[in-house]
């Protein structure tokens, strides 16, 4: 195969890595579908339903099979990406996050089977959100890795600052998962709004934080400057989507017995919001990751170049 033909199935792998990432963003949302519209008990069995293929569509019926069904098309095209993933001309990284993608999805699909059986219903929901939000991750940092842009040659920045940039991304990504966990355990009755609310202080600091150091050490870099609006933005629409999210579940659902529209459709956003600024501090993360040398590399470095001065003395 020539050079021209190695590049076009990168480049194919990379788009078909992308359209994963994007029909996961609509799983989410069918997921959140269900939640939002109280649905997830309305069918009582799994893989079919009312052990039908196709269930009559009605009621909340309409919200669980939806998203059954997106779940499975996600599924196969996963199994896709990770069979294409093996046989083609990409790094054995690429490969492992395939197959890693293809088990976290099965998995899923495990968790969805217990809440559906009610089995810890609270605590196989959360983990059922949960585990969404690490596959969405992995499609999204799996589709920056085959980019091309990650395989060109980059130049590498060197960061002086204290704590590194690297390790405040990290604990930046972290935060908002685990934020995203608290959200999602608090929509399934696990236990109050409290903790989602002191989490969300907690990511705001630690997005203010991470871009001030980034527009501080790096401004000039383009890279890193787009990475950094992209989470930033992100992040304010998220603020302003959980202030109306939380004006849905104070008044919209105390003055109405059954979710409404607006309620659906407030709350849904949110938890894509949510979902969205994950993968903005993801790809952020990664971003440092490929540009930034790490601390290891700095010190090898100046050690090397310390013994180069001592030996030019003797």
């Amino acid at each position: 195969m020539s050079s021209g033909d190695s590049t076009t199935t990168s480049r194919g792998l990379y788009r078909f890595a992308v359209a994963v990432s994007c029909c996961t963003i609509l799983l989410l949302m069918a997921g959140a579908m269900v939640t939002s519209n109280d649905a997830a008990d309305s069918v009582p069995d799994w893989p079919l339903a009312y052990g039908k293929l196709i269930p009559p569509l009605v009621g909340g019926i309409r919200f669980e099979y939806a998203h059954r069904v997106v779940a499975g098309t996600v599924a196969i095209l996963t199994l896709i990406l990770a069979i294409w993933l093996t046989f083609g001309k990409v790094k054995p990284l690429a490969k492992k996050l395939g197959w890693l993608a293809l088990a976290l999805v099965l998995a899923q699909a495990g968790l969805g089977a217990l809440r559906v059986e009610e089995i810890h219903p609270m605590l196989s929901a959360t983990a059922h959100a949960t585990l969404a939000q690490i596959f969405f991750i992995t499609v999204v940092g799996l589709s920056l890795y085959l980019s091309p842009w990650w395989q060109r040659d980059l130049p590498e920045l060197r960061d002086t600052g204290s704590p590194r940039l690297r390790s405040i991304a990290i604990w930046t990504t972290l935060a908002i998962l685990a934020q995203l966990i608290l959200g999602a355990a608090f929509r399934h009755g696990a236990f109050g709004i409290d903790p989602h609310l002191v989490g969300a202080g907690v990511v705001t600091i630690m997005v203010v934080w991470v871009g001030r150091a980034s527009k501080k050490r790096f401004r000039e870099n383009g890279d890193l400057r787009r990475a950094t609006i992209f989470l930033h933005s992100f992040f304010g629409l998220q603020i302003l989507l959980g202030f109306a999210a939380w004006w849905a579940v104070a008044v919209l659902a105390r003055d109405s017995s059954q979710p409404t529209t607006l309620y659906a459709t407030l709350t849904v956003a949110h938890v894509l919001g949510g979902a969205l600024t994950l993968a903005a501090s993801v790809i952020f993360t990664l971003t440092c990751v490929r540009l930034i040398s790490s601390a290891a590399r700095v010190v090898g470095a100046q050690a090397g170049h310390h013994a180069r001065e001592a030996e030019a003395l003797r």
